[in-house]
């Protein structure tokens, strides 16, 4: 049952109930591009808060202004001072911001649309008994050693590094090779592979003093992502889905291919087996968990790490299009106490980044016919609503999205947030799917240019 505090006087000295509301919370510019979170609680008539890092105030102030702009649907913004990797900093000042809203609104939900906020949504929706993973789910969903702590039974072999103890660390107890794994980022961040002890060190001072390290056991192995919508503690939802990544030219895990639903179905029984035992050992209870893992060349699932949030990159709108049907409005329902549920796949759909060479971004042509690049770099670059067709239509590529500006630095592939362009397909067979991909790749065209040094 929700808290609520004394209604504020009417003019007429009676006392007016608070008016219904929603608290979204995460990245700003991740909200905005989640537009069916906003429209949905906005066609339900619910005032719409949104809490949000503080860095984000001036480009939220400017879209706000104007009312073509998804944003001009949220009613009110908290800003929120913390750091990524600085455990629990954005604490202190979300409650404060919350607890400023408690008595000016009846809060029915809250929801944590990224990474950034997850802990923090947890404990609102405690305290105010609203509907949530948990306090457990979302306290150990944002931490990559309390996940190797409380989810043992599904982890490789790990070693913690707290602030401090790196120096003093027996590095060469470990069987390598390993993977480093900062607690707390996101987006595979700092996120690397090494193969002996010596490298292991150099490494580890690379990362700031206060940040806790966490090193395991490299995992061989196909991976995958499973899905799962889970209210009252049952999964009304789940499905696997596979994964590409850099890990077989580099040392590092930068994502490069979603497929939904994954077509290979050899062990997803039991993948999706451990995976329903790892939500049972969070209690996680009512929302949307987004768990990756890697099946063992001893064919074990091994968990690589679970979050409490919605899937990131284009996986929403892979459902979507496989589906027939969005996942977000079942989102709101799980997070709103309503019975939900959501249908099978019914087709394949895939998510597509390109790799590229390094340099300055240039040009992205496509040889295509009824699509065109769209360039939605930058901040606040709005994705394209993707429609999905019938479950028999003929294979289709639905979008090409350009995620940097023109001129734009490009880099190794180290971060998520290093990818520039990908693009999203579906078709009835995995067969068809795989050759619509070849055809899209032939069809694209990435110019980079030098980069200029600036002294010259």
């Amino acid at each position: 049952m929700t808290r609520t505090a004394p209604a504020p006087l009417s003019d007429s000295g009676i006392s007016a109930p608070a008016p219904e509301a929603f608290v979204l919370t995460g990245a700003f510019w991740v909200v905005c591009r989640n537009t069916r979170y906003l429209e949905e609680l906005s066609a339900r008539g619910l005032k719409i808060l949104l809490i949000t890092p503080e860095s984000y105030r001036e480009a939220a102030t400017a879209a706000r202004k104007d009312p073509a702009h998804p944003a001009a649907l949220i009613d009110d913004i908290a800003y929120v001072d913390g750091s990524l990797d600085q455990e629990g900093s954005f604490t202190p000042s979300f409650i404060a911001r919350a607890r400023a809203w408690h008595g000016r609104y009846t809060l029915v939900g809250a929801y944590a649309v990224g990474e950034t906020l997850v802990e923090q949504t947890g404990l609102l929706c405690d305290a105010l008994g609203l509907p949530g993973p948990g306090l457990r789910a979302t306290r150990v969903c944002r931490s990559k050693y309390l996940q190797r702590w409380y989810l043992d039974e599904f982890s490789p072999a790990s070693l913690v590094l707290a602030p401090g103890t790196r120096e003093d660390a027996d590095l060469a107890a470990l069987r390598y090779p390993v993977v480093v794994k900062p607690a707390t980022r996101h987006s595979s961040s700092g996120v690397i592979a090494v193969d002996g002890p010596d490298a292991l060190r150099a490494l580890l001072r690379e990362y700031p003093d206060h940040e806790t390290i966490l090193v395991e056991q490299k995992v061989s192995g196909q991976e995958y992502s499973v899905e799962s919508l889970v209210q009252q503690g049952e999964v009304v939802f789940t499905s696997v889905t596979r994964k590409e990544t850099t890990e077989s030219g580099d040392r590092t895990f930068v994502e490069l291919a979603h497929s939904v639903p994954s077509a290979d179905p050899a062990g997803h029984a039991e993948l999706l087996a451990a995976n329903l035992r790892m939500l049972a050992s969070l209690g996680f209870r009512d929302g949307i968990a987004h768990a990756e893992w890697r099946t063992g060349d001893d064919g074990r699932p091994y968990l690589m790490e679970v979050a409490a949030r919605t899937p990131g990159d284009g996986l929403l709108a892979l459902y979507h299009l496989a589906t027939g049907q969005p996942m977000e409005p079942e989102i709101v329902r799980i997070a709103l106490g309503e019975p939900a549920a959501y249908p099978a796949p019914a087709r394949y759909a895939r998510q597509v980044y390109l790799e590229h060479e390094e340099g300055a971004l240039g040009t992205v042509a496509l040889d295509w016919p009824g699509v065109t690049p769209r360039w939605v770099g930058g901040n606040g670059g709005m994705w394209p609503e993707t429609v999905p067709g019938a479950a028999d239509d003929p294979g289709a590529l639905r979008a090409l999205l350009v995620l940097k500006e023109a001129g734009a630095r490009l880099t190794p592939l180290a971060s998520s947030d290093d990818r520039a362009v990908t693009f999203l397909i579906d078709a009835p067979t995995p067969a068809e799917l795989d050759e619509l991909e070849r055809r899209v790749r032939a069809a694209v065209t990435v110019t980079v240019d030098p980069v200029v040094d600036d002294e010259r």
